[in-house]
């Protein structure tokens, strides 16, 4: 029973990290043009891309890094209540969940990165010519 749980764990996982990404993808795109202006500022005063880039993406790394904090004792008091009710003995090390933290800022890095760097090479002149 527990290989078929594993099984379906995978899966919904899968979902559930695409549906995020998609959720991610959104918010940037929408936090992206709502700074659109403010990004041209930057940028006809002399702000690099990589600047801009780090600018946009922190917002998202913050985030994440205040949801691992949060989750990262939660996942470790119920993984340790359901490891403790099999007769073989394991633990869990720190190793896991700081894999697991750095995978989860790795994706969502990755999600945010293609509006950022849209949004960083955008020509200023297009977003500023309204005003």
């Amino acid at each position: 029973s527990e290989m078929v749980v594993a099984d379906f764990a995978k899966y919904f996982t899968l979902v559930a990290i695409f549906i995020s990404c998609l959720g991610l993808f959104g918010l940037s795109s929408f936090t992206a043009q709502q700074r659109v202006k403010e990004i041209g500022i930057r940028k006809v005063l002399g702000a690099q891309t990589s600047n801009l880039f780090i600018l946009l993406s922190m917002n998202f790394a913050k985030l994440i890094l205040i949801a691992y904090v949060i989750a990262a004792p939660v996942g470790f008091y119920f993984a340790q209540n359901w490891l403790s009710q099999f007769a073989y003995k394991t633990t869990l090390g720190a190793g896991t969940f700081i894999a697991a933290g750095i995978g989860a800022l790795l994706i969502a890095v990755a999600t945010v990165s293609f509006k950022a760097i849209q949004a960083a090479v955008a020509n200023p002149v297009e977003s500023l010519k309204e005003e």
